[in-house]
């Protein structure tokens, strides 16, 4: 080894060792016959000094040394001089009395600082991903991701689950996102894809008699990027034979839970977590996703306006609901406030917002006119409201519609008005989801998977009210946050051809496109379930950071652009012929 020990080891039991160090140059200091130089490794820092009267050659050499080159330094370990102890450095009691040092590597000067934990261009970052890396606070990143993966794999492991790596060459299935694509060579115009989730295998290594299994897996989206979604990502694959729903509940919550408290940064709220089913969680909180954080209710008022003359609000009151979220204080919120509300509601599908203030003389808002005394009083009195503050509604035809819109006007007001309790981790199972939502043409699709299991309950309704079925999928939410969710799985056949005929596709489809798995259930398929959970969303949570690329050693933009290898790129056209592809000039 070129060194010795590391740049974050040596304490006071080390003086008078001789060492050897090697790292990257964090900052230099010359005071004419002194030079310090602050060496730096991944483990920490390290001051060395050279004295020109001591050491001529050594000190000549330390004064080419400049910040980021890679040197070679070894001397003698000695006490810091009384008074110049740094105690926020574990090494600040020691420094190193240089008596060779060699430049390893010169270093062109870096496009941002090193020594300084100032904010940089993203993309810039990104570009010199190898200068970037070098930060404490970028390896600490790196560091937890580490350590959690580790534990993952331990704590799966010690529970009698196998680690079983699935292929990334399979079928194209586009049954969420679109699928990334690769070309076959030996079977030219066919293709695989890279897996949107290893789902189908996993499910068939549990008829494979596998029992316990788990994979730290590679998963590809060809999806619109956003802050905590991305082209590649890794997740936790976990599935097991036999369970009943709370079984594998029960051990993603062991495992998340002991993750929490030890990487993360604040207690757990409630252990056990609490469940909360999805009809519930939409009613009070406008998304399947809770954020419990904070307190802000949603309000069903759809019975205060059954007789109401207000046109916009008839759908509500006929088909649907008419939801309302109070916000103390804020009476005399700005239009441009107002404008962003607004515009949130109408992103998940709300028609509008309503806005009303309740001030000393009445109710401000430009509908309250078409509003009767009975309507005002009863509004006033079922959200609980009080002289200055705000009342938002939104109504819709569609129930969960309303709820989702004044849902995400409900997620920026906690962060905008300050009202999130950020002391705990505030968990949570959402449970019982619908097994099909309807699409915009009117026809059916799967809620979360195609291959969630059905509540007993209600199969039957599959027949009669397919959207009032239930499923056993299950997510983890942590401040509100998605991290992670699963089910009890289809094993029979027929069920899972019947979910598939809902969705629009008949048997022979069915067969052709899922027939591994299908054929698989007709083979002695045991009951299973699992979940799956991202690691790059759970490093976000752990560390706190509100951008998941921060928790990628090498991420790409937003757009999918990797500005470090400047990719995707162009091809050799002897490979597209090879390939016996052709690429049409953009439209």
């Amino acid at each position: 080894m070129l060194r010795s020990k590391t740049c974050g080891e040596l304490n006071k039991t080390d003086v008078s060792a001789t060492v050897t160090l090697a790292g990257w140059v964090h900052r230099r200091r010359d005071h004419g016959s002194l030079i310090f130089l602050d060496v730096r490794d991944r483990y920490g820092i390290t001051q060395c000094v050279v004295n020109a009267t001591e050491n001529e050659r050594a000190h000549r050499t330390a004064s080419d040394v400049r910040n980021e080159f890679v040197v070679q330094v070894k001397g003698i370990v000695r006490e810091r001089p009384s008074g110049t102890v740094n105690k926020n450095l574990p090494t600040g009691e020691i420094e190193v009395v240089i008596g060779e040092i060699a430049i390893l590597n010169e270093s062109k000067t870096p496009p941002f600082y090193v020594n300084e934990d100032s904010e940089v261009d993203e993309l810039l970052r990104m570009k010199f991903r190898y200068v970037d890396l070098r930060r404490p606070s970028r390896q600490r990143f790196i560091e937890v991701r580490h350590e959690f993966v580790k534990y993952l794999r331990d704590f799966f492991s010690a529970r009698g689950f196998w680690e079983v790596e699935t292929t990334q060459l399979i079928r194209s299935d586009p049954t969420g996102a679109r699928d990334f694509i690769v070309p076959s060579r030996y079977f030219p115009g066919k293709f695989w894809a890279l897996p949107q989730s290893p789902q189908q295998l996993k499910q068939i290594l549990m008829v494979g008699g596998i029992d316990r299994y788990f994979q730290i897996a590679r998963i590809f989206r060809d999806e619109d990027p956003r802050a905590d979604r991305i082209y590649e990502a890794t997740q936790l694959d976990v599935e097991m034979s036999f369970p009943e729903r709370d079984d594998v509940m029960a051990i993603g919550e062991e495992a998340y839970t002991g993750a929490l408290e030890r990487f993360g940064r604040k207690p757990v709220w409630r252990k056990p977590w609490p469940r909360m089913k999805y009809d519930d969680v939409m009613d009070r909180y406008g998304s399947d996703r809770p954020d419990l954080r904070f307190d802000l209710p949603l309000v069903d008022v759809t019975d205060t306006f059954r007789g109401t003359k207000f046109q916009a609000f008839r759908a509500g009151v006929d088909a649907g609901a008419v939801k309302a979220l109070l916000i103390k204080g804020q009476a005399d919120v700005s239009r441009k406030g107002i404008d962003v509300m607004t515009e949130l509601a109408k992103r998940r599908g709300g028609k509008g917002l309503v806005h009303i203030g309740l001030t000393a003389e009445g109710l401000r808002s430009p509908v309250a006119k078409f509003f009767s005394d009975d309507e005002q009083k009863d509004l006033v009195r079922r959200v609980g409201a009080s002289l200055g503050d705000l009342i938002l509604i939104v109504a819709d035809a569609q129930a969960h519609t309303a709820a989702r819109a004044l849902g995400e006007v409900r997620d920026h007001l906690g962060t905008q008005l300050d009202l999130i309790d950020d002391t705990t981790y505030r968990c949570v199972w959402v449970t019982d989801f619908p097994v099909l939502d309807r699409t915009p043409e009117g026809g059916w699709t799967f809620a979360h998977n195609p291959f969630s299991g059905v509540l007993e309950s209600d199969v039957h309704l599959l027949d009669t009210d397919p959207g009032a079925a239930r499923s056993k999928q299950y997510d983890m939410v942590i401040d509100g946050r998605e991290i992670g969710g699963g089910s009890i799985r289809i094993h029979k056949r027929a069920l899972q051809e019947k979910i598939f005929a809902l969705m629009g596709t008949p048997k022979e489809e069915a067969a052709q496109r899922f027939g591994a798995l299908l054929d698989a259930l007709e083979y002695g398929a045991p009951p299973h379930g699992g979940f799956a959970t991202g690691i790059d969303r759970s490093v976000m949570l752990l560390t706190g950071t509100a951008n998941i690329r921060d928790t990628i050693a090498f991420a790409k933009t937003q757009t999918g652009y990797d500005p470090l290898l400047d990719a995707p790129a162009d091809v050799d056209p002897a490979l597209l012929e090879q390939l016996r592809l052709r690429v049409l000039p953009p439209k």
